[in-house]
């Protein structure tokens, strides 16, 4: 069996179905089909012309289907298709058998043929099979593309920092240009927006050799607080039987992170903003004072200035840590680094689980970019290991906000539509599901003032396969350019 290399085609690249069929005839017909549909085809008259053209697919193209006859001149199509899946196993073949390959063509299913096409056959069966085939090549190759960019990123001290956002490229920005410095930092976001995650990236960007010591103010009784963040000597209390070293001391040649520093008793404060300011600490119970060389990175959910301006913040804190600020966005202001982030949960999960990596479907991506995450991005992970873990990757209902024009917010998170009436009831599962992709692609050009591109951007898609949805649910991007541009 001769080596077949499958070139990866890049995001530029438009996808085209390989046709292999030795009749002139039938071979033209179907080309024919295809163009019409927008489809980009090449055709072949034998397996052995089809091998060589795909080892060496033009730029312009990737191999997206490949369509083969069954019976074909020397290497046959079942010979074909096991070649070309050993290769590239995620590779769709679709087989045109005659009425009495039938049984052979069901077995090759089982074999993992992507679909099979019985003799004679009207040209829309072929054109839906390879359109089908074509959006699940698409994922598939998005996805390798994610995970490889993710993997490129495993060792760089920002790999925490995932998404491709304005908003996130704006926080990296930020964090590069900060680490080395040494100043101390405020961070402010919502509950699971990721602050520890952005101080770790400035701790391992800053090139400090110490360690990064976290410390969650909101959790440590006050009783305690003092001694665990500043340490105390042998009988400094009742129970204090021998020396503590306190956090901030621990912290020394690193990073410490605060966080929810808006609960920290305001009479600690005072301490807190000395040790800022003079990089000593004093024991509770000792009169000594040690030197400190650590960054301090603050972390809040609330508005620290109004909290000073309540006067259930000290304002002189306030404004010795709000020398330099990150404003974390919550994850519903950032939908489009959902697809990036679930794939890098789901390869976290499936490795710490010792499952497959799962591979969710457009349909539940779509879904997961409607939803508003409360959660944020701790929620995101969640839903991530329970898909590794094979369990339902259900969301709870949001809470209630405008819906889009001509739909609705379902339970899911997602956009509600038609598909989601009692009218629809008795449709079938794909008639469902193709409302929801129509009104999904709807709602995404609205967001986009009718811009195909930013759309496609927008749904994770190549511009070509977002065409081909448009024409194939009859959409007019036309209609929203007076929509906002989001």
């Amino acid at each position: 069996m001769s080596a077949v290399s499958l070139p990866p085609p890049s995001a530029d690249t438009a996808l085209a179905v390989f046709l292999v069929e030795d009749d002139p005839v039938v071979r033209h017909g179907c080309e024919q089909a295809l163009a019409l549909a927008d489809l980009p085809v090449q055709g072949f008259a034998d397996a052995e012309a089809a091998l060589a053209a795909l080892v060496t697919a033009p730029s312009a193209y990737g191999v997206g289907v490949v369509v083969t006859d069954v019976r074909l001149p020397g290497r046959d199509g079942l010979s074909l298709m096991a070649e070309l899946r050993q290769r590239d196993p995620d590779l769709p073949v679709i087989l045109i058998t005659g009425h009495g390959d039938v049984a052979m063509a069901v077995e090759a299913m089982r074999q993992g043929a992507y679909d099979f096409i019985e003799k004679p056959f009207p040209s829309d069966r072929l054109v839906e099979s390879a359109r089908r085939a074509l959006d699940r090549r698409a994922l598939i190759l998005e996805n390798r593309r994610l995970k490889e960019r993710l993997a490129d990123q495993d060792n760089h001290p920002l790999a925490g920092l995932i998404g491709q956002s304005p908003a996130m490229q704006q926080v990296r920005r930020l964090v590069e240009a900060v680490a080395p410095t040494g100043v101390d930092v405020l961070i402010n976001g919502e509950t699971g927006a990721g602050k520890e995650v952005v101080a770790r990236a400035l701790h391992a960007a800053s090139g400090r050799k110490g360690p990064f010591v976290a410390l969650n103010c909101g959790a440590l009784p006050e009783s305690v607080f003092e001694s665990e963040i500043f340490g105390h000597e042998a009988g400094a209390f009742t129970g204090a039987g021998k020396r503590r070293i306190g956090k901030i001391e621990h912290a020394s040649g690193g990073t410490l992170f605060l966080d929810e520093i808006e609960s920290m008793p305001l009479a600690l404060q005072v301490k807190l903003l000395r040790v800022l300011q003079e990089r000593v600490v004093e024991r509770l119970g000792g009169n000594t004072l040690f030197p400190v060389d650590c960054r301090v990175v603050a972390a809040s959910k609330a508005d620290l200035e109004a909290e000073s301006a309540a006067g259930r913040f000290r304002a002189d804190l306030y404004y010795r840590l709000n020398v330099v600020t990150i404003d974390l966005p919550p994850l519903r202001e950032r939908r489009e680094d959902i697809p990036l982030l679930m794939a890098h949960f789901c390869r976290q999960a499936a490795q710490r689980y010792g499952r497959p990596v799962p591979d969710p479907d457009p349909e539940l991506v779509a879904r997961w970019q409607a939803y508003d995450w409360p959660g944020n991005v701790r929620q995101l992970k969640n839903i991530a290991d329970r898909l590794a873990l094979g369990l339902a990757a259900l969301l709870p209902p949001a809470a209630p906000r405008e819906a889009a024009p001509g739909g609705v917010m379902d339970g899911m998170g997602g956009m509600g539509d038609a598909a989601d009436s009692p009218a629809a009831a008795d449709l079938g599962l794909a008639a469902r599901m193709d409302a929801v992709e129509k009104r999904c692609i709807e709602a995404a050009l609205r967001q986009c003032g009718g811009q195909v591109s930013r759309a496609a951007e927008r749904l994770q898609l190549p511009k070509k396969t977002l065409y081909d949805k448009l024409h194939r649910h009859g959409i007019d991007p036309e209609r929203f350019r007076a929509g906002p541009a989001a």
